[in-house]
């Protein structure tokens, strides 16, 4: 890990070229008597300010509201602004000569444009990180399973994932959510998984937020990566449990209605390899229509050979940075997940990828918005 974050502090000091040269610019327009100093000190806070945020994020612990608003949001602002202005500026690089050229004119550092490009970029990042992760939707998607009795067509599940309730994601953002699931009235309210960023600091929140869902089958939640991150993850759930919350660990049980079943059933974590499909499955009846929970949606295809009729996932966020509008075709998770956003299909099988709802990493979200999910079982 320390070798990751040494490596992290030199990608982001090579993103800081772009803002420097930005704010010498800027200060040379302005006439100050030496723009260096502007663009050295904007270097320094971005490199400089880089380890305590990343070290923050990875063993999450409560900090003052102050810091958290004052220098931690501020600063990954800038930080996502920087290297969306290194994409945009080397495009810039490239382009500007090839002009000047065609212009007859002679090639010169575009400076103009690089500075342009950055404070384009701090737009975007403030949206992204101050409003866009903040503000939820609530969508609603239908899934038509083959076999399914009449008695749970309309069968209604609110589903959530990748809260990351911690310092940067409160207690107060979760109740939110689940106030929204809770209008719902659904008939079943499950957590696919990451519901830590990391550490145990958080565990009764976390636990109060999942506590506060309401469903007529209860609330039902799997093991993401994250719930393990810092911990073993029997903390949280001793404390779900106690509070009423079925965690299901490669396991199932069977719903009822009206003499009818639809089999649900879960798997633990992948990452950690705490994962076996064969036993969740295992006390499945014959012929009964089966519904997954698996944060990670690589379960996918394992699911889809031994007949499971849906799986819910998490854990790929859609990238948490997408193209706008086309977000299930563009996005981040594209370069690590096959399945990474909506409706997916193989078989029989149909895979719904859940865009998340808090964020890892830096706390950005473009293109990309939060979301409760209504999921409606339908006879196909």
């Amino acid at each position: 890990m320390a070798h990751f974050l040494w490596a992290l502090v030199g990608f982001t000091a090579l993103s800081q070229i772009a803002p420097t040269v930005a704010a010498v610019h800027l200060a040379a327009r302005a006439h100050l008597a030496r723009p260096w100093i502007a663009g050295a000190a904007v270097f320094l806070y971005g490199v400089g300010l880089f380890l305590g945020r990343a070290r923050a994020r990875m063993t999450d612990v409560p900090r003052a509201w102050w810091i958290l608003h004052v220098v931690d949001e501020p600063y990954f602002i800038h930080w996502c602004a920087s290297l969306l202005a290194t994409a945009l500026s080397i495009v810039v690089v490239i382009v500007a000569p090839i002009v000047d050229l065609a212009r007859g004119a002679p090639m010169t550092f575009p400076a103009d444009a690089v500075t342009a490009a950055y404070l384009v970029a701090l737009a975007v990042a403030l949206y992204g990180v101050l409003y866009r992760r903040r503000r939820f939707l609530v969508q609603r998607v239908e899934i038509g399973v083959a076999d399914l009795d009449e008695a749970f067509d309309g069968y209604r599940i609110a589903h959530l994932s990748d809260m990351h309730i911690g310092a940067l994601t409160p207690k107060r953002f979760g109740l939110r959510w689940t106030r929204a699931a809770n209008r719902l009235d659904a008939d079943l309210a499950v957590v696919t998984g990451d519901m830590v960023t990391s550490g145990t600091a958080f565990h009764e929140d976390i636990a109060a937020v999942v506590a506060s869902l309401r469903a007529r089958d209860g609330v039902v939640v799997s093991m993401g990566n994250h719930d393990y991150f810092g911990g073993d993850g029997e903390p949280l759930i001793s404390l779900l449990r106690a509070a009423g919350v079925r965690v299901l660990r490669n396991e199932g049980r069977a719903l009822e209605r009206d003499g009818k079943s639809l089999w649900l059933a879960a798997v633990d974590d992948s990452w950690t390899r705490r994962n076996d499909l064969d036993q969740a499955l295992r006390e499945r009846p014959d012929g009964v229509p089966t519904v997954l929970l698996a944060h990670d949606p690589e379960e996918f295809r394992a699911a889809s050979k031994r007949g499971v009729d849906v799986v819910l996932s998490g854990h790929t966020h859609g990238g948490q940075i997408a193209v706008p509008f086309f977000a299930r075709t563009w996005n981040l998770s594209m370069l690590s997940h096959h399945h990474h956003l909506g409706i997916y299909r193989r078989g029989k099988t149909t895979l719904y990828v859940h865009p998340g709802l808090g964020t890892t990493g830096p706390p950005i979200r473009i293109g990309v918005p939060p979301a409760v999910v209504e999921i409606t079982l339908r006879r196909a």
